[in-house]
C-alpha cells in the first residue's frame, strides 16, 4: 500500500491531489489500527511484548514519498508506517513479527527473530547470493540499542559517494545507479544524546556523504523529557553549528512539525533533492510529534505525562490534525473520513486474525501431532492421556509447551522398553532438526561462498627468495588486492598518506587514490560501521582500527550489528566486512591487550583470525576476500620488522580458515596456541628439547572457526598430554580453547594428565619490556609448565626444579 500526496513545487500555489491525499489519510488510519491492535494483542497473551509506530505516520509518510529504488534505510523501531507506505511491509507481516512467526515467508524481515518493530528488506536470493539491490527499496536490519542504526548509516551513504566518484565500481549496476541513492536514517529525540548519534553526524559532515536523518521528537525519551536529554532541549539548536555556508561544507538543518502535511512534503522534497543531488548530508528534526500509547506495552505513559501534556497530544495527534487539514481544504467530508476510518479498523482486523490464524495453525499442527502420539503410547498408564489432555487445552500454545511436555514423556518413559518410546523420540527429534533451522540456523554463511568453501592454496617460494620486513609482505598483498578487485578499499586512522602506523599500506593511497587508502579520523565506532554499511551495499571494505585494545570503542557495533545480521535476517542480509587491527606484545596498558576471551564471547558470527606472521594474515586476507563473511583479523605488533621471507606467489596463495597448522611434531605433550605465542613456545621447544622433553606445536590459526577437523584431537592420541597457552586473562581464549577440544572434540578420554592452561596475568601489562615480562607468558613460563606437567609423569627422570 504506498501512498503518496502530491503538492506543487510552486510556493505560491498548492495544487492538491484530492484522491492521494486520501490514501494517505487511509495508510496513516491503516497503521495507527495496527498499533492500537497490536498493544491489545500482547494484553490479551498472544504476543510477547509491543513497541509501536502510532504518532508518527504523517512525517512518514513525507519521507516515503521521496525514497526511491536504491535507496536503503537505517532506523528505528517506530518506523511502521514509513515501511508500509515504501510497500515493503504488510499488516499481516506486521503481526507476523508482533507473533515471532519463525516462516521467512510470513515474515520475511527475520523469521520471527526479531522484535516487533524491527524491520529488514531481503537483500539476498535464498542461495545467498545478491539481488539488485539498484532496482529495490532497501532496509538494513533493524537493531534494539538506542542509536545504534546510526554508523551503519555512515556507510550506507558513504558507498553513494565511492559509486559516484570511483569508475571502477560504475559498471556494478546491481549495486548502484552512478552513487545517486540516498541513505535515510531514522532516531528518536532522546536517542541523540548518545555518543554514536554525535559521532555519526560529525562523521557524515566531514565525508559529505548523502544522508538524510530525521529525527522523531516527541518530547520524551520514555519518561524522561527533553530538558534531560539534550542542551537547549533541542537537538536542532545544538547542531546549527552544522550548518553550511557559502565558504564551509556541512549540514543542511530543517526543523518541521510532525503534524504539518504541506511542511513536511517541502521539506523532505529538498532534503532528498540535496542529499541525492548535491551529496550533502541533510538532519531533520521533526518536532511537535506524540505518542499516544506511550513508549511500549511495559507501561503507561500516564505515570509520567501531566494532564496538560497528555491533552496537547490528544489535541495534536497528527492524523488528528490530517483530518482537520482535510476537512478545511474541501477534500473530504468528515463523514467520508470517518468511513475511512472504520474500514481500516477492519481491514487490519481481519489482516490481523489472518496472520494469527498462519502463525498458530503450525503450532496447532505440531500440538496435535504430539498429542496423538502420547494419547497412543502402549502403555497401560492413564497418566499420559491426561498429559495429552492438559497440553491439547492450553491457551495460545507456543511451541515450548508442546517439546516441553514431550520431552518430560521421554522422561517418564525412560524405563520402558525401546518399542513403546521409539516413535514419540522419532518425532521429537525430527522437531528439533526442524527447530534448530527455526532458531539457531544462519549465524555464520551458508553460502556457496561461506569460508568452508573457498579452496586453500599453498604458499611458494622462489628459490632465492628475499628475506623481507614482515610488513612488506602485506604491502605486496594489499598491492595486489587493490589492483586485482576494484571492490575492496582500506580505511581507517592514519591508514592513507603515511600507510598506517606500521606501514603495510607504504605508498598505496599514492598509487591507487584517496578514495582506495583513505585516512579518517579518530572514531573507531563509525569506521566499523562506515564497513558495515559499505559492505551491504556489495563493496569489500577493509576498516582498519589501529590497535586491539581500541575495538572497545566499537565492540558493540559489532557485535549488535555485524556479527548477527546474518542470524537474525536468517540469511536475508550480509556484510563481508574484514576489519584489520593489531595487539598482543608491544608495551603498556593500553597499548599491548590480548582481549580475546572478551571478543570470542561477543563476536560469534564473525570469523576470528590469529595470525603468528604477516605471511600467514596475507593468506588469510587472499581467503577472505574470496568468502562472503566479516572477519576480525588481529596480526602480531611486533612482528612488522620481523624477516620473513617473500612468496613467489603473493595473490594466490590462501590459508585454509578453521585449519591448525603442526609448527613441530613431538610425542611428549601437544602445545596449543596462536600469534605472538608460537614464537615463545618453539623457543620453548628448544629449550626443552635439550631436558629431554619432545614437544609437539600447534598454531590454531583461527579461534573462530576452530579446529573444523579436530586435528588437535588427533595430536593428543598421540601425546596424551596438553597444555593451552596464550596472552589472554586466565579463563579467557586458554578456556574456549581447552573447552573446544576436550569436551567439543570428546579428546578428555585421551589424556592420561589432567589438561593445562598458561595464560596471561589477569591484569594488563604493565609498561616497559618488564611489564611485559612480567605480565605475560615468557619462554621461561612455558618451559617451566611443561617441565612440571611432565614432572608429575615421571619424577625421577625430571625431578623437580
Amino acid at each position: 500500500m504506498t501512498v503518496v500526496a502530491t503538492l506543487s513545487k510552486n510556493k505560491n500555489l498548492k495544487v492538491l491531489d484530492k484522491e492521494q491525499l486520501l490514501k494517505d489519510y487511509r495508510l496513516a488510519q491503516v497503521s495507527r489500527q495496527a498499533s492500537l491492535m497490536g498493544r491489545k494483542e500482547v494484553f490479551m497473551g498472544k504476543a510477547k511484548f509491543g513497541i509501536f509506530g502510532d504518532g508518527k505516520e504523517m512525517a512518514q509518510i513525507a519521507m516515503a514519498k521521496h525514497f526511491k529504488a536504491g535507496d536503503f534505510r537505517s532506523g528505528y523501531y517506530r518506523d511502521q508506517t514509513f515501511m508500509l507506505a515504501i510497500g515493503e511491509l504488510t499488516i499481516e507481516g506486521y503481526f507476523a513479527q508482533l507473533y515471532a512467526h519463525t516462516d521467512v515467508k510470513a515474515e520475511p524481515a527475520s523469521a520471527g527473530r526479531l522484535m516487533n518493530g524491527h524491520f529488514a528488506t531481503r537483500f539476498l536470493h535464498d542461495d545467498g547470493t545478491w539481488k539488485e539491490l539498484s532496482a529495490m527499496k532497501n532496509s538494513s536490519a533493524d537493531i534494539s540499542p538506542t542509536a545504534a542504526q546510526m554508523p551503519k548509516l555512515l556507510g550506507l551513504a558513504y558507498a553513494s559517494k565511492l559509486f559516484r566518484q570511483n569508475k571502477e565500481i560504475q559498471h556494478l549496476k546491481q549495486f548502484s545507479n552512478h552513487g545517486n541513492e540516498v541513505a535515510w536514517g531514522t532516531i528518536g529525540n532522546a536517542s541523540t544524546s548518545e555518543g554514536m548519534f554525535f559521532e555519526t553526524i560529525n562523521a557524515g559532515g566531514v565525508l559529505q556523504v548523502p544522508m538524510v536523518v530525521s529525527v522523531w521528537d516527541d518530547g520524551y525519551g520514555i519518561s524522561v523529557p527533553n530538558e534531560y536529554h539534550t542542551t537547549k532541549g533541542s537537538i536542532s539548536e545544538i547542531l546549527r553549528g552544522f550548518q553550511r555556508n557559502d565558504d564551509q561544507a556541512g549540514y543542511e538543518i530543517f526543523v518541521v512539525k510532525g503534524w504539518d502535511i504541506e511542511g513536511l512534503d517541502r521539506t523532505y522534497e529538498n532534503a532528498a533533492r540535496i542529499a541525492r543531488e548535491e551529496h550533502v548530508p541533510v538532519l531533520i528534526h521533526v518536532i511537535e510529534m506524540t505518542q499516544p500509547q506511550g513508549h511500549s506495552t511495559s507501561g503507561s505513559h500516564e505515570r509520567y505525562k501531566s494532564k496538560e501534556r497528555l491533552s496537547w497530544e490528544l489535541e495534536n495527534d497528527c492524523i488528528l490534525k490530517f483530518k482537520e487539514y482535510l476537512i478545511n481544504k474541501e477534500v473530504a467530508t468528515e463523514e467520508d473520513l470517518d468511513r475511512i476510518e472504520k474500514e481500516a479498523k477492519t481491514f487490519v482486523k481481519e489482516a490481523k486474525e489472518s496472520a494469527w490464524k498462519a502463525f498458530a495453525g503450525g503450532i496447532k499442527t505440531e500440538l496435535e501431532e504430539a498429542v496423538s502420539l502420547i494419547k497412543n503410547l502402549p502403555s497401560t498408564s492413564t497418566k499420559f492421556v491426561q498429559i495429552a489432555e492438559e497440553l491439547n487445552k492450553t491457551l495460545n500454545p507456543i511451541r515450548k509447551d508442546v517439546i516441553s511436555t514431550v520431552r518430560r514423556v521421554l522422561w517418564m518413559l525412560r524405563s520402558e522398553p525401546e518399542s513403546i518410546k521409539t516413535e514419540l523420540r522419532t518425532w521429537y527429534q525430527n522437531q528439533q532438526a526442524i527447530n534448530e533451522d527455526r532458531y539457531s540456523s544462519h549465524l555464520y554463511s551458508q553460502s556457496e561462498d561461506r569460508v568452508g568453501n573457498i579452496q586453500p592454496i599453498a604458499v611458494e617460494y622462489a628459490d632465492d627468495a628475499s628475506l623481507v620486513d614482515g610488513r612488506e609482505i602485506l604491502q605486496a598483498c594489499f598491492d595486489n588486492l587493490l589492483a586485482t578487485d576494484p571492490r575492496f578499499f582500506a580505511f581507517g586512522e592514519d591508514v592513507g598518506k603515511i600507510g598506517d602506523v606500521n606501514q603495510a599500506f607504504a605508498g598505496l593511497q599514492s598509487k591507487f587514490g584517496e578514495l582506495r587508502v583513505t585516512d579518517t579520523s579518530i572514531r573507531e565506532c563509525t569506521i566499523i560501521g562506515q564497513g558495515i554499511g559499505a559492505a551491504l551495499r556489495g563493496l569489500r571494505p577493509m576498516a582498519e582500527i589501529q590497535y586491539l585494545d581500541y575495538l572497545y570503542y566499537a565492540l558493540m557495533t559489532l557485535a549488535d550489528d555485524l556479527a548477527c545480521l546474518q542470524y537474525r535476517t536468517k540469511g536475508g542480509q550480509k556484510a563481508p566486512l574484514i576489519v584489520r587491527t593489531r595487539g598482543h606484545r608491544l608495551e603498556g596498558v593500553w597499548h599491548a591487550g590480548s582481549p580475546i576471551g572478551m571478543i570470542l564471547n561477543s563476536l560469534r558470527g564473525m570469523l576470528i583470525c590469529v595470525p603468528r606472521d604477516m605471511t600467514q594474515a596475507a593468506g588469510m586476507y587472499n581467503t577472505l576476500i574470496k568468502a562472503d563473511e566479516p572477519a576480525l583479523v588481529i596480526e602480531c605488533l611486533n612482528g612488522y620488522r620481523l624477516k620473513e621471507k617473500m612468496p613467489s606467489n603473493i595473490g594466490e596463495f590462501r590459508v585454509p580458515l578453521g585449519k591448525p597448522e603442526v609448527l613441530r611434531e613431538g610425542n611428549d605433550i601437544t602445545v596449543v596456541t596462536y600469534g605472538s605465542m608460537c614464537r615463545i613456545v618453539m623457543s620453548a621447544a628448544e629449550e626443552l628439547l635439550q631436558m629431554g622433553i619432545d614437544i609437539e606445536v600447534i598454531d590454531v590459526q583461527t579461534l573462530l572457526p576452530f579446529d573444523t577437523d579436530g586435528m588437535i584431537a588427533e595430536s593428543l592420541k598421540k601425546t596424551n598430554r596438553v597444555l593451552f597457552t596464550d596472552e589472554d586473562l586466565p579463563g579467557g581464549a586458554s578456556a574456549f580453547m581447552m573447552q573446544q577440544v576436550i569436551e567439543g572434540q570428546k579428546a578428555f578420554y585421551y589424556l592420561d594428565s589432567e589438561p593445562a592452561t598458561l595464560a596471561g596475568k589477569a591484569h594488563r601489562p604493565a609498561y616497559s619490556s618488564d611489564g611485559d615480562y612480567f605480565s605475560k607468558p615468557s619462554v621461561e613460563d612455558v618451559v617451566e609448565k611443561i617441565y612440571e606437567m611432565m614432572s608429575e609423569v615421571d619424577p625421577i627422570r625430571f625431578p623437580e626444579i
